[in-house]
């Protein structure tokens, strides 16, 4: 079965009148509020679809937010069944205080194919599709992989870039990445986003690692997957209810490293719309009496394209 163009032009339609959703909210430090209103329509218009829909990547605890639940099901109940994965504003805090890069997220495959995460955190690391995909790996040392990146890719240190969260338990990254002389971008959040800026050289970033949220993780696999790029996740289990939630969900090696195609497999559609202008996309615009919006997917065809909607104002 593969996913239908009609289904993918819904998935536009749904990201871009979340982002809209948001709008009124950008920079009024209101990101629980923001975050529900895109919420509430995700919701509603994933129910109008003809599809036997379930959610395996929600909203997250960990956020404390509205939620589009694990395991709630979307859609009329007619039609082929689907896997979903949501983040209906991937970047709250980027809102609340209108800074750049918060989007909204969906992505699906067909029944199975996407892998059920669980709320807890994740090691990750990411690169594009100009180097061989054993070229990286969370096994290796900060200065392995910046060793075989750099032959791989016939770039010096100092001409790499790695993109990372901005956070205390990336201080040894950190303190390694400046003794290579490597660059650094820092991201305050959206690790998504962060991800595909390996997808294309124009975004000047190398190489994506860290630790970041485990749905999050999946929605960057379901997007690179489809532009032939490399990506390796690992859960990290640090508390009990980690441990038994995982094994709920069927994991079984609580230190499993997950490749790509064990991540995401067979037919696959991701969607985010900008809602703060970053350096994926532009955010929404309200001009005379309709909404632009832009809205990345990747699909089959192993490009990002890049689509904008007109909205009128109702």
């Amino acid at each position: 079965m593969k996913l239908s163009k009609d289904l993918l032009n819904n998935l536009i339609d749904i990201t871009s009148n979340s982002a809209i959703a948001c709008f009124p909210y950008i920079g009024k430090n209101e990101k629980i509020l923001a975050d529900k209103a895109a919420t509430d329509v995700m919701r509603d218009q994933l129910n109008k679809l003809d599809i036997k829909g379930e959610v395996v990547i929600g909203e997250g605890e960990l956020d404390e937010a509205p939620m589009l639940f694990i395991g709630e099901k979307i859609g009329t109940g007619k039609g082929p069944e689907i896997d979903i994965a949501v983040d209906p504003v991937e970047g709250t805090n980027f809102v609340a205080k209108n800074l750049p890069g918060a989007m909204s997220v969906l992505a699906i495959s067909e029944k199975g194919n996407l892998f059920n995460a669980p709320e807890t955190y994740m090691e990750k690391i990411a690169t594009g599709n100009n180097v061989p995909n054993n070229t990286v790996d969370l096994d290796f040392s900060v200065e392995k992989n910046i060793n075989n990146y750099s032959k791989a890719a016939n770039k010096k240190p100092n001409d790499i870039t790695v993109c990372i969260l901005d956070r205390p338990r990336h201080k040894k990254i950190i303190s390694e990445l400046k003794r290579l002389k490597v660059n650094i971008k820092f991201i305050s959040d959206g690790d998504v986003s962060a991800a595909l800026l390996v997808s294309d050289f124009k975004y000047g970033v190398d190489i994506f690692m860290g630790i970041g949220g485990g749905p999050e993780g999946v929605l960057a696999a379901a997007a690179l997957d489809k532009l032939n790029c490399n990506f390796q996740g690992r859960f990290i289990f640090s508390t009990n209810n980690d441990v038994e939630r995982a094994k709920k969900m069927g994991i079984k090696d609580l230190n499993k490293k997950y490749e790509i195609n064990e991540i995401i497999k067979g037919d696959s559609i991701f969607c985010a719309t900008g809602i703060t202008r970053g350096d994926l996309m532009r955010g929404v615009i309200k001009k005379d009496n309709k909404y632009i919006t832009e809205t990345i997917v990747t699909h089959n065809n192993s490009v990002l394209e890049i689509v904008k909607k007109e909205v009128p104002i109702t």
